[in-house]
């Protein structure tokens, strides 16, 4: 953003508080690996054990953007992440119209980063409904999946809520004690096969296609499509960068976060595919679609094995919904401070959290959850994602070329050349992914999870008209204010003089 508020009203601000190391980013980010669970069978359906190759090429690419992130957020270091980024490139500075067609584009890419990141909270919600469901016969006696899914989101979003309130240094502490609980038995659960040798490996190099593939446009479309499911994942470690305004050292904090949990990523999303299919194969893997670590767990540790995978698989799913309340927190807070969403979302109390936009994500995600499947949320989240990052690359791209910006300090810079890079993955994202997640989902779901996708991005658009009405109305209340003010001086003016 291009100013740093932190005026108080009422005892509350505009400001984030820079309270966080990189360390403390890495521990929020963490849970970024986690987003693997819901698509570990979904990939494997269309591409067997191919699906391992996209996973590593879909960190990868992870890293060729968030080099440009981790730039645009020291050049930036008062813009919140993604949002903030396009925000402040696309705008006109001293636009004096009402209506800034560069700051609508902006907006509307943070607009689909918002949506990229907060339907995890729904789809979660009713993954952990789904295994309470299948952990306790007496619960599935009682409540029907859904019920169950719409119970553990209330408690676990209300919990969520509580614990950011207090700030994003105790979101930071909570993501530690999540990451040690969820992430090591994770690791535990990916390397024991190996170890234990119920990996064969002929089930990973027997299929790494499937025996009708060809390279057709009808197969390439799917390639894409699933680039697009996989980044949603595989890419999201950016989410470390998001909180540029609220790291200690933006310069040095932000490429570590970012970084760290790169290679983290990498070898989480390759290793827990592969030791999938070679333990179960690839026809294992299609019969488990939702839940493949389960019969995995059972394979190697026994029937005890499968109860702690879900307890553990529980709490993963805990801290990766509080890495997404947190990123699309943040990403409403941004919108609502650059003018594109009404003022009120960006409020924040005491603790510097934006706690409206908190309470509005919540509410809006038990709402989600009423649609009860989680693989047509990812689908029409995908789209967001996939719109959000093309717009993001090509401000990057902008940022660079642009002589507005080119005497901003850049305490981090990518390798010389980088724009033609971010502009090749741009046009990857846009309109390469997108057309492709679109055709995926037509052939797997239907089309509902595009119309979702495109309705609730399509939304954005009166939302921002009533935003920029409302901006004009507090100037013309603030001009109207101060030329009374004027008046009423020139008279006790004159009275002085009488």
């Amino acid at each position: 953003m291009s100013e740093n508020r932190s005026d108080t009203t009422n005892g509350q601000t505009d400001g984030l508080a820079r309270s966080i190391d990189w360390k403390q980013g890495l521990a929020i980010a963490l849970g970024v690996p986690l987003l693997i669970l819901p698509s570990l069978g979904y990939l494997p359906m269309y591409l067997s054990a191919g699906a391992i190759v996209v996973w590593g090429l879909s960190v990868v690419q992870g890293f060729f953007q968030n080099a440009a992130y981790a730039e645009l957020a020291t050049t930036f270091p008062k813009a919140s992440g993604l949002p903030g980024f396009a925000q402040h490139v696309f705008r006109t500075e001293n636009y004096q119209g009402r209506y800034d067609k560069s700051k609508l584009l902006g907006g509307f890419s943070a607009w689909s980063y918002w949506f990229a990141w907060t339907p995890v909270l729904a789809i979660f919600s009713i993954l952990v409904g789904s295994y309470l469901h299948g952990l306790f016969p007496v619960l599935a006696e009682i409540f029907s999946v859904n019920q169950l899914a719409l119970m553990a989101g209330t408690v676990i979003i209300g919990g969520l809520f509580v614990v950011n309130w207090f700030g994003l240094k105790d979101g930071a502490k909570l993501g530690y004690v999540l990451a040690a609980f969820s992430l090591i038995p994770l690791v535990v659960l990916t390397a024991a096969p190996f170890a234990t040798g119920h990996v064969d490996i002929a089930n990973i190099t027997g299929n790494w296609l499937p025996a009708d593939w060809s390279w057709d446009m009808h197969h390439v479309l799917i390639l894409l499509g699933i680039f697009a499911i996989a980044q949603w994942s595989a890419c999201a470690w950016e989410t470390a960068a998001i909180y540029g305004p609220e790291y200690k050292n933006p310069g040095k904090d932000v490429s570590k976060a970012l970084f760290a949990c790169g290679i983290i990523c990498f070898f989480s999303f390759v290793l827990v595919q592969a030791a999938v299919i070679g333990v179960l194969g690839v026809e294992g893997v299609r019969a488990e679609p939702v839940s493949p670590l389960i019969p995995v767990a059972s394979a190697v540790f026994g029937t005890v094995g499968s109860v702690v995978t879900i307890i553990m698989l529980i709490a993963a799913m805990v801290l990766i919904m509080q890495t997404a309340y947190l990123g699309s927190s943040r990403a409403m807070h941004s919108m609502a401070m650059e003018g594109n969403l009404p003022r009120s979302l960006g409020r924040t109390n005491r603790n510097g959290t934006p706690f409206v936009a908190m309470l509005v994500i919540g509410i809006f995600n038990l709402v989600l959850i009423f649609m009860g499947n989680p693989a047509a949320i990812v689908a029409a989240s995908a789209i967001g994602y996939t719109c959000a990052n093309g717009i993001s690359l090509f401000a990057y791209v902008k940022a660079k070329k642009n002589p507005t910006f080119a005497g901003l300090e850049r305490p981090f810079k990518a390798p010389k050349g980088w724009k033609n890079v971010a502009l090749l993955f741009g046009l990857f994202n846009l309109p390469l992914c997108l057309i492709g997640v679109v055709y995926l989902n037509s052939l797997e779901i239907g089309w509902t999870p595009t119309w979702v996708g495109f309705i609730v991005l399509g939304l954005y658009i009166p939302i921002w008209f009533y935003s920029q009405r409302e901006a004009a109305r507090s100037r013309e209340k603030a001009t109207a204010a101060v030329e009374p003010s004027s008046h009423n001086k020139e008279d006790l003016e004159g009275v002085t003089r009488l």
